[in-house]
């Protein structure tokens, strides 16, 4: 799987460190509230959320919620559906969404309106990864915590796949055009 990639774009060593950053950052911000709700986003969210909330020293939740515009394809379709819906009640709660990538912004703008309605004591994004030149002009997402911005590549790996592949690599990789690409 190793040689699929192109080229390693973070590797283990720097995501680790930024996790620990925004881990301490995060703790910081939410030191005083005393109630921090996680929602990852799944699947790609999984390995990023879990190293992300052991470098958090507070007390915290987690919960997860599944929605998806991609389908098997590389490309978003523009078109979100929810596949797994939060168990918990977030009225009330100081709410932070992890999300493993932020590309066009329109998932992102749909989770985030569907939650706000919820009433969450307040609402904030954390992403691993953004590409700010994806992002959608219509859409305008505000991100409180971010890893990484990165080119326009598809990338793999610590979470990301690609057709439910790749997602086990311990660092980021772009994947070579060919194997997504059908040639």
């Amino acid at each position: 799987m190793h040689n699929d990639l192109a080229t390693v774009l973070i590797d283990d060593a720097r995501l680790q460190q930024r996790v620990r950053e925004l881990g301490a950052q995060i703790a910081a911000d939410y030191a005083e509230t005393g109630d921090l709700l996680m929602v990852g986003v799944l699947k790609g969210c999984a390995m990023f959320m879990m190293d992300l909330a052991r470098c958090i020293d507070l007390p915290l939740a987690m919960d997860f919620i599944a929605i998806s515009s991609y389908g098997q394809s590389t490309e978003s379709s523009g078109v979100v559906r929810l596949l797994k819906d939060l168990d918990t009640d977030i009225a009330g709660r100081h709410v932070l969404i992890v999300e493993d990538i932020i590309d066009s912004g329109l998932t992102l703008a749909y989770l985030r309106s569907q939650l706000d309605r919820r009433n969450p004591a307040s609402l904030r994004i954390c992403t691993l990864l953004n590409k700010p030149e994806r992002r959608d002009p219509e859409v305008s997402i505000s991100v409180d915590y971010l890893g990484f911005d990165i080119p326009n590549a598809f990338v793999v790996g610590y979470g990301l796949d690609y057709a439910e592949r790749y997602r086990n690599l311990p660092y980021i990789g772009v994947l070579k055009p060919e194997i997504y690409s059908g040639h």
